[in-house]
């Protein structure tokens, strides 16, 4: 028993005991937290779509700020089994595998797309940046897609060698660029966020 909680505790911070106090099922609602406390993104009434959205921390905190006249509509691989509110939608499906009837059933009118995708971590940093540059690269062709003119992308990629590659994607798509990294990520992670404000 000692050696599972040492291993528990290993992950555990002053976040993830505030997220669970908040009833956030991760701590990764900080790091959309901070960017909205920075960025101010999120507002009522948007429609927002959050790619790799399990276990669901960040569909709640986007869906509280939206409040009931906007929508958030959620997509993961894996079932969220989280109780959400009545103008949250959550769909199980791969991002590489969503076709024109998945675009048409969640509409193209959204003002901002969010990712926190992030692949399986094989602890290769080259295997993992290159897995991670590639649901980068999926997201943003779904953005390109939903997103309104004007509208917002959040993304997460792992620094490696296609950072630039996808940064100049994204710079290219929308009026403004900006990476971010928050306080809140892990210090040993390589992950850090590319902001495209203004859709092109």
């Amino acid at each position: 028993m000692k050696r599972s909680t040492a291993k528990h505790s290993k992950w555990e911070d002053h976040y993830s005991r505030r997220a669970k106090k908040e009833h956030f099922p991760a701590r990764s609602v900080y790091k959309l937290e901070e960017i909205q406390r920075k960025y101010k993104l999120i507002k009522e009434g948007d429609k927002i779509l959050d790619l790799g959205c399990f276990p669901g921390s960040w569909v709640l905190y986007a869906a509280n700020l939206t409040g009931d006249k906007g929508s958030v509509i959620g997509v993961d691989i894996k079932p969220v089994t989280i109780t959400v509110p009545p103008h949250v939608k959550i769909y199980t499906a791969d991002i590489f595998k969503v076709d024109d009837q998945w675009f048409k059933s969640i509409g193209n009118d959204f003002n901002i797309v969010l990712s926190d995708m992030a692949p399986s971590t094989t602890g290769n940093k080259n295997v993992d940046a290159a897995r991670s540059f590639n649901l980068c690269e999926a997201a943003l062709s779904v953005a390109q897609q939903v997103l309104i003119p004007g509208g917002a992308f959040v993304c997460k990629i792992f620094q490696g060698e296609d950072f630039k590659k996808f940064s100049d994607q994204v710079r290219i798509n929308f009026d403004k660029y900006n990476i971010f990294k928050p306080q809140s990520s892990r210090k040993a992670s390589k992950e850090i966020y590319i902001l495209g404000l203004g859709k092109k």
